[in-house]
């Protein structure tokens, strides 16, 4: 049986051969046309694959890679492994009033993204806990004999010195920032403890460690850092968001040109302790001011900075509004609530002649206390004895003149300023004491609903005290509640209430705050938002390090064959067309044969003899 050969020098030597039967059959037009269909059909199908399959998997490979960095961010239970030659350390001291701490965090090169922020956690030992040790008192006691403050913060530094390698110690950065106890000593005194750290730590430790580096913190600063840290916990600064994400339309800060950048929504904070309640959150859009004394207050107010990397950057540009209102936390609160009953009875008894709360037989009715709990307040030359009725709404009325509001727009505490909060496109958390209260004895920790609160707060003023009691012994309470709080629970929950719907003006439909202790079951300190603002230049040093590799490997990552998609297709096209030319070129040669050949010489094709090979080279 005669065959057709065919052979081709590029781009290999190879050579196959068909029967001369085959040859017409697959180039009649019909097959032909459905051989070119069906290699359309396959382009289109790849093209699918690459651009549409390929692009969504490599969204899905980037949602995934974020979501597994920030599981780890906010699972960090295994231990830190010091032998990674990538991973950098970096030291924060927190000072406060009744002691200080040493943080030890950690952090994985930085991969050169520009776009993302270093991925700071918490140090942990081999027993996969964290790196922190506290010591007491508070360096504030130390104002008197400033000298000993470097001694002071040894056994911090020395503590975290044994669980970073040495060989990382220089390029490990050091943060002393104080707080609530040093600012209320004068200046002087706060710069000679200073001094005292600037000058003896170096010679004791070798960590990267500045002048700069040891200071006393302002309260908005403190505030900043401890949005900061949240909302880091939390990955909302993963600008990379899904579908259904909350996002918010953001006006950056100082350049009114730039059109509005939408990116995931933060997260505000409310913080009530024992002596101070704190607001911060983002402001996202640019502020009006009812006068210009007010715009001068808010310059004290409103903080604007930017946690990239790359300062030309406006992505991690943010506009924060951070106030603290002393004497507005909880115990302080009911301290001057307190005060107020003992200096209005004296004054009503003293104008009447009258005798009320003097004794425990006439005592004066306290609505802010739970039914029939009997309670003695002021000093044991001037007590004042008080009996709980209960009432929750008349305990709240009471309580509004303390909030000391005014009827000037956009104030809040105190008439302090506040911007416009966007209640249908916002999210806060409450801690301490906003969680306390809907939690230690009503059970209701979470999401936080107004009505329900207030119900249930209600219930509990007009319990009688021995069933409270009761229930206290019988365990019904959360573990760490105790009589303090059994007490004051009623008193605590008016104020929270009035605080938040009073004096920060949030609407009783609003359906958006929870109350928390932690943040993913773990403690989020201000000092994790501190050292992630302090070390946002640091990604430059690896960035520039990216830059600077050579140009052969540049190339070589950026443009291999496995991993560039428009290098594949054009390939693949090359391919496609070396094919349809070649069936041309075949289809010209086979219609050539035929010409040439005689009717006498072409009766093997119907008898199905043999015939002589027909060489053809290409």
């Amino acid at each position: 049986m005669g065959r057709i050969s065919f052979s081709c020098l590029f781009p290999a030597s190879w050579h196959f051969s068909l029967p001369s039967q085959v040859l017409p059959r697959l180039l009649i037009p019909s097959l032909r046309q459905l051989l070119f269909i069906g290699l359309v059909l396959c382009l289109i199908g790849l093209l699918y694959l690459l651009l549409v399959t390929g692009k969504g998997h490599a969204s899905w490979l980037r949602k995934e890679n974020h979501f597994h960095r920030h599981l780890a961010r906010v699972t960090d239970v295994d231990a830190t492994d010091t032998s990674n030659p990538n991973l950098n350390y970096g030291l924060v001291v927190d000072c406060g009033s009744s002691g200080s701490r040493v943080f030890v965090y950690c952090w994985p090169r930085h991969n050169g993204n520009p776009h993302e922020l270093l991925d700071i956690q918490q140090m942990r030992d081999q027993h996969r806990k964290p790196v922190v040790m506290k010591i007491k008192p508070g360096i504030s006691e130390l104002a008197k004999t400033p000298e000993k403050a470097s001694d002071y913060i040894y056994p911090l530094l020395s503590f975290a010195a044994q669980h970073i390698p040495k060989n990382k110690h220089q390029e490990t950065p050091l943060y002393i920032l104080c707080t609530a106890g040093m600012r209320i000593l004068p200046e002087s005194q706060q710069e000679a403890l200073l001094e005292d750290l600037r000058t003896d730590i170096p010679v004791h430790f070798n960590f990267l460690f500045s002048d700069s580096h040891v200071e006393v913190i302002s309260g908005k600063q403190e505030g900043v850092y401890a949005w900061i840290g949240i909302n880091f916990v939390l990955g909302r600064f993963n600008h990379v968001h899904n579908d259904g994400e909350a996002v918010v339309e953001v006006h950056v800060p100082g350049n009114d040109q730039q059109e509005a950048m939408v990116r995931k929504r933060t997260a505000g904070v409310l913080d009530m302790g024992g002596v101070s309640t704190q607001i911060a959150y983002e402001v996202p859009k640019t502020v009006s001011f009812a006068s210009p004394q007010q715009e001068e207050v808010a310059k004290n107010l409103l903080a604007e900075f930017n946690l990239g990397c790359d300062a030309h950057r406006t992505e991690h540009v943010y506009r924060v509004y951070v106030s603290t209102f002393l004497g507005f936390g909880g115990n302080a609160a009911r301290q001057r609530y307190e005060e107020s009953l003992l200096r209005n009875t004296a004054t009503r008894n003293k104008l009447l002649d009258q005798h009320i709360g003097e004794t425990a037989e006439s005592p004066l009715l306290d609505p802010c206390l739970p039914t029939d709990l009997q309670d003695e307040v002021g000093p044991s030359t001037q007590k004042l004895h008080l009996r709980g009725t209960g009432d929750f709404d008349l305990c709240r009325q009471i309580l509004q003149p303390f909030l000391n509001r005014t009827d000037e727009t956009q104030t809040s505490l105190s008439g302090i300023y506040q911007p416009a909060i966007d209640y249908s496109n916002s999210q806060f958390y409450g801690f301490s004491e906003f969680y306390y209260c809907t939690e230690d004895v009503l059970r209701m920790g979470g999401d936080y609903n107004a009505s329900k609160y207030a119900r249930a707060a209600k219930s509990y003023c007009s319990t009688q005290w021995r069933t409270l009691r009761e229930r206290f012994d019988s365990g019904l309470y959360a573990s760490h509640a105790d009589l303090h709080r059994l007490k004051y629970q009623c008193f605590k929950s008016a104020w929270m209430y009035e605080v938040l719907h009073s004096g920060f003006s949030f609407p009783p439909n609003y359906k958006n705050l929870k109350t928390a202790l932690l943040v993913y079951d773990k403690e989020v300190q201000w000092t994790l938002g501190a050292i992630l603002y302090r070390t946002r230049f640091l990604p430059l040093r690896d960035i520039q390090q990216e830059s600077l590799k050579g140009a052969h490997s540049h190339w070589r990552h950026n443009f291999s064959f496995f991993n560039n998609h428009y290098l594949f297709l054009a390939c693949f096209f090359i391919v496609l067309l070396s094919i349809m030319l070649y069936l041309l070129r075949l289809r010209r040669i086979h219609r050539r044969a035929a010409q040439r050949c005689t009717p006498s010489s072409v009766p093997w094709l119907e008898e199905g003899l043999g015939s002589p090979t027909l060489p053809i080279n290409l």
